[in-house]
């Protein structure tokens, strides 16, 4: 073989070398079950080229975050898809001490059981779950440490479930302080930094979305308690009037949404995919494959209409 033949063979693995998928950096929001659109939105993400290589929660964006960067989230979504209305309340373990209605114990060693467990510094992508300090009053990042330790202080909605300590900090739903984390992701290197928002403008019509599998149809509706108010006496013909948790979900939602809008305000993603706050209550767990395939469906707009008018990667 002369040189020139040495050379060409050389080179030609070169030519076909697959090109290199442009990186992001996510940031996942705070939104009880309204959160499995998360599912959907990093698939589609996925599926349209690009690699995500840093993530950050917080609240359900944590547990998805954490989860997809296990590289278990087909087992999570398999799973969650299952759920019946009230199959949550089963994993609920109930307390009236400690300052939380439930302890969250059965949920996390369910979910640990699902999926295992493992460190955040040993994860293959870069992981932050956003928490609130409540003696020390500020936020926390938390990037070490058992993984759903991490998820399980960030979840922690105030009364909802008890503080859960690390190494004696009592850790609440970063959500208080910080529903949509984009800052942790600065400095991450990334081409491009995504951020996946709950707390968009709410829809004031019914939108209809056909599940997979089954082709039924599902309509959205702010149906805010739907869980809690069904357990609540009421007279029969006479309209509800909201109760506590209804009172609780729409505070938190009003409250988060605000906090968003100043947080992005300070911190602009190249790319943020919203949906809408009343997508569903923070209970609505059964409607996951529909609520997966609205993630799924927002996320592929809001890319369509960004990469008509893409601007050049963050790090390049």
């Amino acid at each position: 073989m002369n040189k020139e033949d040495r050379t060409t063979q050389m080179l030609a693995p070169l030519e076909t070398a697959t090109p290199r998928r442009p990186t992001v950096a996510l940031a996942l929001g705070a939104g009880g079950a309204k959160g499995l659109a998360h599912i959907g939105a990093i698939e589609e993400i996925d599926a349209q080229g690009f690699e995500i290589v840093a993530i950050a929660g917080t609240s359900m964006g944590a547990l998805i975050g954490g989860i997809y960067a296990m590289g278990k989230m087909d087992v999570y979504r398999d799973w969650v898809s299952t759920l019946a209305k009230f199959d949550v309340f089963r994993m609920l373990d109930w307390t009236f001490t400690g300052g939380g209605l439930i302890k969250g114990e059965k949920l996390i060693g369910t979910l640990r059981e699902l999926v295992g467990d493992t460190c955040i510094q040993e994860l293959p992508i870069a992981f932050t779950a956003v928490a609130t300090d409540l003696d020390r009053e500020r936020e926390v990042w938390l990037t070490r440490g058992s993984l759903f330790d991490a998820i399980r202080a960030s979840i922690a909605i105030p009364t909802v479930f008890r503080p859960h300590v690390i190494d004696g900090r009592r850790l609440l739903d970063g959500a208080l302080l910080n529903p949509l984390p984009v800052a942790p992701l600065i400095r991450d290197p990334a081409d491009y930094l995504f951020a996946i928002s709950m707390d968009g403008p709410i829809k004031t019509t019914p939108v209809e979305v056909a599940a997979p599998d089954d082709g039924e149809h599902h309509t959205h509706r702010h149906r805010v308690g739907e869980f809690f108010s069904r357990m609540l006496p009421h007279s029969e013909g006479k309209p509800r009037e909201p109760g506590a948790w209804d009172l609780l979900n729409q505070s938190l939602d009003l409250m988060q949404a605000n906090l968003s809008r100043l947080r992005l305000a300070a911190y602009e993603p190249d790319l943020l995919i919203q949906l809408p706050r009343n997508l569903s209550t923070p209970y609505e767990f059964y409607r996951a494959r529909e609520l997966i395939e609205l993630g799924r469906e927002q996320a592929r707009e809001a890319l369509t209409d960004w990469s008509k008018k893409l601007t050049p990667p963050r790090h390049v």
